[in-house]
């Protein structure tokens, strides 16, 4: 597990208050305050509709937050022009958990097509594909299209597209939730070897054994609140920055 960030230190992340309401019956988040530090690997668990599809959907403003903050390398995402959204996501890498490549496109195409849509020139894709892909071990099936790969090869895939600009943050949405458990540790490590190069990572998962396994930090959600943070058995409303009032109120049907 990376050193935490020393006192008074500006977190990397930061949620104050957030709620999400979708409408005056349902609502996604409610209070919800925490801190994620530059570097850190965090795990946010619970079962499905417990919130964590929806904090990072917060991040990346897929979820538009309707009070409180959300900060990211000090700037607040409320602040941001829908116009800059674009900008904001090529600044990090998103895994989802149903892969989503492109079914007619070989492995090398479906990272060279997301470059290009980004704006990298043909010599930056002919270099850094190649790259990308030998990184994340796939390299021996570029000329392969989906169909014909693993679950944990299209993963692998998948985690390589999203470091097509070598963000520094990371986001994997249930990135084993389609694997074996051979499979979902392959996943884990290739995200530890990143956590190690100085990427920050969260991960929602519901697949305890794997989490178990790996020693990050965790911060498990339980019937819509924020239950415990870390591996600790103590409450989350302690003195690492989540504040007494920090909860979360998740409609089932609202977060997958």
């Amino acid at each position: 597990m990376r050193p935490p960030a020393t006192e008074g230190d500006t977190p990397y992340i930061e949620f104050h208050d957030v709620e999400v309401a979708y409408n005056d019956l349902v609502s996604g988040l409610r209070g919800v305050s925490l801190k994620v530090d530059k570097g850190e690997f965090l795990f946010l668990c619970g079962p499905t509709g417990s919130g964590k599809s929806t904090l990072l959907k917060c991040l990346t403003r897929e979820v538009w937050h309707t009070a409180g903050t959300v900060k990211l390398a000090g700037r607040d995402l409320g602040r941001i022009p829908s116009r800059d959204v674009p900008l904001l996501r090529r600044q990090m890498g998103i895994v989802p958990q149903d892969f989503g490549l492109l079914p007619n496109k070989r492995v090398w195409e479906n990272l060279s097509y997301a470059m290009r849509a980004c704006g990298h020139t043909r010599r930056e894709v002919r270099r850094l594909v190649p790259e990308i892909l030998e990184r994340v071990n796939v390299l021996k099936r570029a000329d392969a299209f989906p169909r014909e790969l693993s679950g944990g090869e299209q993963q692998r895939v998948a985690i390589g597209r999203a470091l097509i600009n070598n963000p520094p943050l990371l986001l994997a949405d249930e990135p084993t939730g389609n694997l074996d458990p051979d499979q979902s540790v392959e996943i884990m490590e290739l995200l530890v070897q990143l956590n190690v190069r100085g990427t920050t990572i969260l991960v929602a998962s519901h697949d305890m054994p794997i989490v178990e396994r790996f020693s990050q930090r965790v911060v498990r959600l339980d019937q819509g609140r924020i239950c415990s943070d870390d591996c600790r058995d103590e409450p989350s409303n302690d003195s690492r920055g989540i504040e007494p009032s920090a909860q979360i109120v998740v409609m089932e049907t609202v977060d997958a």
